[in-house]
């Protein structure tokens, strides 16, 4: 059956000056008589518009191809009121300061109060923290450690151990870590993806990039697993990696201090507390907040780095938002959150 467009009206919208012009506007390129026709506007048409319309039931409708006037039934089906609003953003979401962030959790954070390897206490609240920011169409990313299991370089030297074989153990320990994670996400309602470093396709998918840049488009949470993939790097570096690949704004690094001091607060009770510091801080006073590799791969990108403590609740989405929270490198924080 052959469909023609010959009744179908098409609209042209054009700058108009005021609801007059729209009106005598809408009403010409439509051919029909309207009864009713109310456009509202704001002082700025940009962000709000508002057209309320409606057909009427009497009277004569042309057709506005062949010029015939149609009597009686109307042809086209009598459109009821309608109200379209096109608004530049929503006002009740909150003011986030980063759409994409990469979350790096260690494993020594995972193990909670260090009595076993993995505290569900600790994954559960990580993943509520998780659910709260994906509601507002966050996309987070996560990067996990293994310490609380495993460490390539502490145990390395012991019985023969090379280094790298321990770090592929080490990187084995953060693929258990991240599956434990995912399903604790996945139990709260929250789709998750764990992508490793090297094929373990029984498991979790392969690291593809692209693929891991449409989960998060889609709203899941992806989990980065086994570190790099190659010895010598920690997964402070991959965190920084997998931040540049996927296009994320920020490494946030979820530790169990509130942040970076100027001196250790286990040896020394008067540590202060660093608000802000620069890339360059951290490498000339060797600073052990990240490895040296990973703070360059964050300078060279220009991703800011936000260290916090996260068994303080409320931290991360407070780090979303630019509050202040632990230590921002790289960056600076908003006046707003400044000024609290």
């Amino acid at each position: 059956m052959a469909i023609t467009n010959s009744l179908i009206p098409i609209i042209q919208f054009n700058p108009i000056s005021s609801p007059a012009s729209a009106k005598a506007l809408v009403s010409g390129n439509l051919g029909f008589n309207f009864s009713h026709l109310e456009i509202g506007t704001s002082q700025n048409l940009s962000s709000r518009m508002f057209v309320k319309c409606s057909s009427s039931d009497s009277g004569h409708v042309s057709d506005p191809v062949n010029g015939s006037v149609f009597n009686g039934q109307p042809q086209i089906p009598t459109l009821s009121p309608f109200t379209a609003t096109l608004c530049e953003g929503g006002a009740s979401k909150p003011s986030y300061k980063w759409r994409r962030v990469l979350l790096k959790v260690s494993g020594e954070a995972l193990a909670g109060d260090q009595t076993q390897n993995i505290d569900p206490k600790v994954t559960m609240a990580i993943a509520r923290e998780v659910a709260a920011v994906t509601r507002h169409g966050i996309e987070v990313a996560i990067v996990v450690g293994g310490g609380n299991i495993f460490r390539g370089s502490s145990w390395a030297g012991i019985s023969g151990l090379e280094r790298s074989s321990a770090d592929f153990i080490g990187m084995l320990a953060t693929v258990m870590n991240a599956i434990f994670l995912q399903a604790t996400m996945e139990s709260i309602g929250i789709p998750t993806r764990v992508q490793t470093a090297f094929r373990m396709s029984e498991v979790a998918e392969p690291y593809i990039r692209r693929r891991a840049v449409r989960h998060l488009e889609k709203g899941r949470v992806v989990i980065f697993a086994a570190g790099t993939g190659n010895p010598f790097f920690t997964t402070d570096t991959a965190a920084a990696l997998r931040c540049a690949e996927i296009n994320a704004e920020v490494v946030l690094k979820a530790t169990n201090v509130d942040g970076v001091y100027d001196d250790d607060p286990r040896r020394n009770p008067n540590a202060r507390l660093l608000d802000t510091l620069s890339y360059h801080d951290v490498t000339s006073q060797d600073l052990s907040v990240m490895d040296m590799t990973a703070i360059t791969l964050c300078q060279e990108n220009n991703i800011p780095v936000v260290v916090f403590n996260l068994s303080k609740p409320g931290n991360i989405s407070k780090a979303l938002m630019g509050e202040r929270v632990g230590t921002l490198i790289g960056g600076t924080w908003n006046a707003t959150a400044a000024a609290t």
